[in-house]
């Protein structure tokens, strides 16, 4: 693969004042081969994470009391929504911004724009921090009001490390605008995930307090992993500005920035409260034994969401790419392809997780199999969502987060009033309805703006035929198995027969699914060709 010189740019106001950089286009596909390869390393570092974030789960489940985890569990839903607020959006508009500014070849423009976001991350990640070790009593009393005095000591010990998480967000994204997977691998997928685990499994051995020791072995990883994180950005900038006579100063470049990241500022909040709020109500309105049952039964989503996180890090940075280069024909290409993949990874799992959800949850211990039916739910509106891509992503990368603050803010308030309607009746299950109604809506209306606004969709030949093959050999077979309520070794042996069945028809559409991108890509490097799209 040549290298491709960007022969011009130039930098407009769109009608909402953000900046759209354009360029010649380039070749479709240019980084295809790129975003599968750093897709399936990402994959793999985000299976172990997953991995040993559900193994924390369980830890917590079975090291302590189902009203002592469900206090935790409401615990850190605070801790995390107060962690993103603490964000700013800007670990979408920092991969946006260098992404683009690598591109056009405007480095001397990225050391500023990496302040412009840092600063203000810190400021209010010292402030939330704050405001949370003082309002710690108010906030558990409102809460957790079953949980006892131990949950203010709970919440003041994690709120009291806001700033570092925010910090260790910010700095992983802005590596990915560099390009740089390895320390969101390394850093946070392997390292602070594992590191957490670790100690939370010692903890748990030792019989310690879920008030202090508790607390205190979840978030100490966020400390190391904050000061690694930022280590490795400094020389990533100290790299891109070597060569650079005179940087932009920050105060030019924080009004593009803000105009960009401030809507996404709110929709992240959004996007997190409707994850997390859930398991806060829940414990407020029915106890926290609820909250531990509902966590647990959520848990299997995120193993579920591994490829689209995977996925999402890795073709983030080459969207923003292909914008600004304005190549509608590789940003296409690159939302299809990632779809299909998302498709090819996920809905065997959400469709198998639905088949077991009883016998899964047996995993936490006694008194949980209560979600089985919040599992089933769930999993099945996944399919949906999964089937959209990553459309809140794309529109972003695309300029329009005014769009996504809109969609996010619309979702946010369905969930918290169906919420508030439906918990006290219904419990998790309540809950749960909640959840699906705002998932439907963040993933169906974005995906009908991008199709009238750019006729982008995520329905290439790829997607169609991931489909077929997971309904073909898992939604049908397992479908038929649970309707004649066949035993779990039935079940089993379906799930054997499907996944072989898959993995044969994935090899025989392997061109039509993209998965030969790979291969591609290792040929290219093999020759010692290089592709800076593919680098971005």
């Amino acid at each position: 693969m040549g290298t491709r010189a960007v022969v011009a740019a130039v930098t407009r106001a769109d009608a909402g004042g953000t900046p759209t950089l354009t360029a010649p286009a380039g070749g479709t596909g240019a980084g295809l081969g790129g975003a599968a390869r750093q897709g399936f390393a990402n994959l793999v570092g985000v299976g172990l994470a997953a991995v040993a974030g559900f193994g924390l789960n369980i830890v917590i489940a079975r090291g302590w009391s189902v009203r002592e985890a469900g206090m935790f569990f409401a615990a850190t839903s605070a801790f995390m929504i107060a962690a993103s607020a603490a964000r700013l959006g800007t670990d979408v508009g920092t991969v946006y911004f260098v992404s683009r500014y690598r591109t056009l070849d405007q480095r001397d423009r990225i050391r500023g724009t990496i302040l412009a976001g840092l600063l203000p991350v810190l400021a209010v990640g010292v402030l939330l921090g704050l405001a949370g070790w003082l309002a710690a009593p108010a906030l558990a009393e409102a809460t957790m009001p079953e949980a006892g005095p131990g949950a203010v000591t709970a919440l003041r010990i994690l709120l009291a490390f806001v700033p570092l998480a925010a910090l260790n967000d910010y700095a992983l994204a802005a590596c990915r605008g560099f390009g740089q997977m390895r320390p969101l691998l390394t850093v946070e997928r392997l390292g602070r995930t594992l590191v957490q685990f670790l100690a939370v499994a010692v903890a748990a051995w030792l019989g310690l307090s879920a008030t202090v020791a508790l607390p205190l072995a979840w978030v100490v990883p966020y400390l190391i992993a904050a000061v690694v994180a930022l280590a490795w950005l400094g020389r990533l900038v100290g790299r891109a500005g070597r060569h650079v006579t005179r940087p932009v100063p920050t105060g030019e470049l924080v009004g593009p920035f803000w105009r960009f990241t401030g809507p996404r500022a709110v929709s992240s909040l959004a996007a997190i409260v409707v994850q997390r709020l859930d398991i806060v109500l829940l414990s407020a309105l029915r106890g926290p034994a609820d909250a531990a049952i509902y966590t647990a039964a959520t848990r299997f989503l995120a193993l579920g969401q591994l490829s689209s996180v995977a996925l999402s890090s890795s073709v983030q940075h080459r969207l923003a790419a292909a914008f600004a280069r304005d190549d509608r024909a590789e940003a296409r290409q690159l939302y299809q392809a990632a779809t299909g993949w998302l498709v090819l990874l996920s809905w065997p799992a959400y469709l198998v997780f639905a088949a077991f959800a009883a016998p899964m949850l047996a995993l936490f211990g006694s008194g949980y199999g209560g979600g089985h039916r919040v599992v089933v739910l769930l999993a099945l509106t996944m399919l949906v969502a999964t089937g959209c891509g990553m459309v809140d992503m794309v529109l972003n990368m695309a300029g329009r987060t005014a769009w996504t603050f809109y969609n996010a803010m619309a979702g946010t308030v369905l969930n918290v009033v169906a919420n508030i309607l439906l918990i006290p009746r219904y419990g998790i299950l309540g809950a749960a309805l909640a959840w699906t109604v705002s998932i439907l809506v963040t993933n169906l209306v974005p995906l009908t703006q991008l199709w009238w606004s750019m006729r982008l969709h995520p329905f290439g030949a790829g997607t169609r035929a991931a489909m077929a093959l997971a309904v073909a050999a898992f939604g049908l077979p397992l479908g038929l198995a649970r309707l004649l309520d066949a035993p779990a070794p039935v079940l089993v042996l379906v799930v054997a027969g499907g996944a072989a069945a898959y993995l044969a028809g994935a090899w025989r559409w392997r061109a039509t699914l993209h998965l030969d991108a790979l291969r591609a890509l290792r040929r290219g490097r093999n020759r010692g060709g290089a592709n800076p799209a593919a680098q971005a």
